[in-house]
Formats: C-alpha cells, sequence, structure tokens
C-alpha cells in the first residue's frame, strides 16, 4: 500500500526537474539513461566492462578467474546519471534507492532475466560507513529491487567479517588484496542461484570476494546486480 501511494506523489525528476508521479525519473531521462546506440561497445560478460573491438571479454577477466558468472549494470558511472548514485550516497536521499533500483531491473529485462526463485543479497556495508550515512545503499536499492523483480531478499546471510579500508583513490592490486576474506556467508545459499545488489562496481574485487563466500558455502552461481559500472 505504502509503495503504491508513493509513486502517486507528485514530485520532480532528478535529473531534469520535470514533474513526475512518484520517486521516478521521468519517461525521458530513463530512456536516455537506459538506451544503448547500435555503436556503443559491448560489454564484457562477466564483469560488465565496455570492451575494446573484437575482444570476448575484458582482460581483467580473462586473466583472472571470477567467482561471480555475470554482471548486469544499469549504466555505466558517467554523467549525467552518475549523480544519482551520488544524491543516495552523499547527500543520502533515500528516494533515489526505488529509481536506481527500477533502473536495474529494466536492465535485468533488457540484459536476461535471472532464473525463478533467485535470492537477492546485498553487498554489506562496513561499520564505518553504516556510521557515516546511518544506511547502507546497497540495501536500500535491493529493497526496491525485489520488488521490482518479485524475488526474495534476505539480510544477514552474506556478512561482513572485517573492516577494510575505503577503496576510493586505491589501486586494483591493492583492492583485490584487502578484499580477500571479507565476506562470509551464514547459511540458507546451498543450491540456489544468488543475485548480489550492489550500486557501483568499480574493479569488481569486493563483488569477486563476496561471490566466492557464496560459492564456498553452497550457492549454485552468483550474479551480480548493480547500478553502475565505472568505465
Amino acid at each position: 500500500m505504502g509503495r503504491r501511494l508513493l509513486f502517486r506523489i507528485g514530485c520532480d525528476c532528478p535529473l531534469c526537474g520535470a514533474r513526475v508521479a512518484g520517486a521516478r525519473l521521468c519517461a525521458g531521462c530513463e530512456a536516455d539513461i537506459l538506451y544503448v546506440a547500435p555503436d556503443a561497445p559491448p560489454r564484457c560478460p562477466r564483469c560488465a566492462l565496455r570492451l575494446r573491438p573484437g575482444a570476448p571479454c575484458c582482460a581483467a577477466c580473462l586473466g583472472t578467474p571470477r567467482a561471480f558468472a555475470r554482471t548486469v549494470a544499469a549504466f555505466d558511472y558517467e554523467p549525467p546519471a552518475d549523480a544519482l548514485v551520488r544524491m543516495l550516497k552523499v547527500q543520502l536521499r533515500l528516494s533515489m534507492a526505488p529509481v536506481l533500483a527500477r533502473l536495474i531491473a529494466a536492465a535485468v529485462a533488457r540484459d536476461g532475466r535471472l532464473p525463478a526463485g533467485a535470492l537477492l543479497l546485498p553487498v554489506p556495508a562496513g561499520r564505518a560507513s553504516l556510521l557515516r550515512r546511518g544506511m547502507n545503499p546497497a540495501a536500500e536499492i535491493a529493497r526496491g529491487l525485489a520488488a521490482e523483480l518479485d524475488l526474495p531478499l534476505a539480510h544477514g546471510v552474506l556478512l561482513r567479517r572485517r573492516e577494510t579500508p575505503r577503496q576510493t583513490g586505491r589501486s586494483r592490486q591493492a583492492r583485490r588484496r584487502g578484499a580477500v576474506g571479507v565476506f562470509a556467508c551464514a547459511g540458507g545459499v546451498q543450491g540456489r542461484h544468488v543475485a548480489v545488489v550492489d550500486d557501483v562496481m568499480t574493479t569488481g574485487s569486493t563483488a569477486d570476494a563476496a561471490a566466492a563466500a557464496l560459492l564456498a558455502a553452497g550457492a549454485a552461481e552468483v550474479t551480480l546486480l548493480v547500478a553502475a559500472r565505472t568505465p
């Protein structure tokens, strides 16, 4: 009931300011973000990075096996769509979570649906991040995405075992080393397809560590669902 009422309340599109109903983009901005130009480079089937012409996958995935099977990204972390992520993570505008969830759901419909009964799990935030923001952006997005995709959402299944340094500005190698062994799984994923939800994917180190923990706990396969992929 609350969700239906939310979409009837008038507000402004967060990108262009046009009047819309509910926490969403206007039809034009949503179409622009999700549009894939005919000459756009394809994405790596594993990590969703834009590929060079003729490459079957990116160099990172070719050189280092990934624990996750594929990645669905709604858009590249570039203007103007990157502003939506900053509104959620920096300005703490929780109304952006359902907006990003809707974009991810549209990307899933475009790039290949998830198996029936797939389990959604948000990437758990670190303690410092929770204290700083008062919320976990990935969890907020996952809540809206569960409703959009009509899939179960579980909290407390993917656990963070220790704190890690802030990833911003760190090299790929440093990110990878810092993410090793960060996550554990509390169970409940045996034989299931798990979709891990996050806001932004940069090198994939965090996602890989999360997927490794889930596979070790018996998950059949892990897909990543992210709002934005860093070019």
